[in-house]
């Protein structure tokens, strides 16, 4: 999810709770996700007897930490300020110079948490059940700015009848995003819009289309360039 959205974020968490009694509730939020929003509320007395809090895991790409733009921007720090965990991602890439610029974060932000090395994402499950110890207080987020769409769940993702395809923007902390949902009869030339996602100007582009072999998830960042087959039940293409 984006952020906490006042009153509808609760409610939308209420009926979670109380209709799907789900034994793990997993949030991530996006990268312009404030973390305070979200663990003030899962923390608040209300759902003391509903929410058992645990860790807090921070997924990095060390390369990130040459960046300038990335490594001041607040809520990149904030994130890793939450976490009880850092995951440092995407060892398989990792260079002599981003090595040596987590060891220097690390020196001065670690602390007593863990730091965790792994490729694609991969963690194991027990940490998710690790218990939160990272108690320190978090500066509240600055302003972020977006068109929320009004409809919710898969709804969100449908459109008008005969509109083959619909934008929506949003900018918070320096960022501007923008979104695409295409009709289900859209299919993308593969290399063009592979090509497209790795040339574009952008920090990164995720999306869930279709090319002529069928659903993909696409994933570009720091012009790596992932595809990933998907089996879709709601099929409508979206592309971030």
């Amino acid at each position: 999810m984006c952020c906490v959205n006042g009153l509808p974020m609760q409610v939308g968490l209420n009926t979670l709770l109380r209709q799907g009694k789900p034994d793990r509730l997993l949030i991530e939020p996006t990268g312009l996700g404030h973390p305070k929003q979200i663990l003030d509320l899962l923390t608040a007395p209300v759902y003391e007897p509903w929410i058992d809090l645990r860790a807090t895991l921070c997924i990095l790409d060390p390369r990130l930490l040459l960046d300038e733009k990335s490594a001041s921007n607040e809520n990149f720090r904030d994130q890793l300020a939450a976490a009880d965990i850092i995951v440092a991602n995407k060892s398989d890439r990792a260079t002599p110079e981003s090595e040596q610029a987590l060891q220097r974060w690390w020196q001065q932000n670690g602390g007593d948490r863990q730091l965790i090395h792994s490729e694609h994402g991969k963690v194991d499950g027990h940490l998710l059940d690790l218990p939160r110890r990272n108690l320190a207080e978090l500066p509240a987020s600055a302003a972020h700015s977006h068109q929320h769409v009004v409809k919710k769940g898969l709804a969100a993702l449908s459109l008008p009848e005969h509109q083959r395809w619909r934008r929506s923007l949003n900018s918070g902390q320096g960022y501007q995003a923008c979104g695409w949902i295409f009709d289900a009869d859209t299919v993308f030339d593969t290399i063009g819009i592979l090509e497209w996602a790795r040339l574009a100007p952008v920090e990164r582009v995720k999306g869930v289309l279709r090319i002529p072999k069928g659903w993909y998830e696409s994933t570009v960042r720091a012009m790596t360039c992932t595809l990933k087959r998907k089996t879709l039940r709601h099929r409508t293409a979206v592309l971030s």
